[in-house]
């Protein structure tokens, strides 16, 4: 589906360009939010949107589907440095170190955003609860049967390869709530989170 519409885009974009050779060409200051420095205002791109997850995926989509260019969504939220991965062109094994230094990163964003006052801190950490909801999804490489993973895997509960990585994998919110504690101070013992995605949460009994 994805290589036929794309297919449909590129006969659109020659039917285009041909119609832009024999007819005047609008002039760029007249067209609504025109690209700076484009040649025709008329060309349509094909953006893919197929839950990439890694470089892998990434490279299929040009190579396959012969796309213009790729969005990036879920898979940067389970892995932000998924950016790095298609830089480089290899799969990246983060440790659950090298992972916590970008939610301290994100908590430092945030109060920076919204201030260090009490308001600021609980806007900073609801986000950031939102945010754990996604990565904690995360497996990583050096615990995988095959690669590449894909976005709607669902392993079985496991144990990291060390406290904090088996802490950063749990998809009970509470478990969010001790990680944000890190960086953020104590929550107040009646703050409850519950996440956007309700699946990706669970309470004790």
């Amino acid at each position: 589906y994805i290589s036929s519409t794309a297919k449909l885009v590129q006969d659109l974009n020659v039917q285009a360009d041909a119609l832009a050779d024999t007819i005047h060409e609008p002039e760029e200051r007249d067209q609504p939010n025109p690209h700076k420095g484009s040649a025709s205002t008329s060309k349509t791109f094909f953006i893919g949107n197929g839950d990439v997850y890694s470089h892998e995926h990434y490279i299929s989509h040009f190579t396959h589907a012969h796309v213009d260019g790729v969005m990036l969504a879920r898979g940067a939220l389970i892995k932000p440095w998924l950016f790095s991965e298609i830089t480089q062109n290899q799969s990246l094994d983060p440790s659950s170190t090298e992972r916590l230094s970008y939610i301290e990163k994100f908590c430092r964003y945030g109060l920076e955003a919204w201030g260090s006052d009490e308001v600021g801190v609980g806007q900073t950490r609801r986000f950031l609860l939102e945010w754990l909801s996604f990565a904690c999804r995360y497996v990583p490489v050096g615990l995988l049967e095959y690669l590449p993973p894909t976005i709607n895997d669902r392993p079985p509960r496991y144990r990291g390869r060390d406290e904090l990585e088996t802490l950063m994998a749990s998809d009970n919110y509470r478990d969010w709530i001790r990680i944000s504690e890190m960086f953020l101070g104590p929550a107040h013992k009646d703050f409850r989170f519950e996440p956007k995605h309700k699946s990706n949460a669970y309470d004790t009994q």
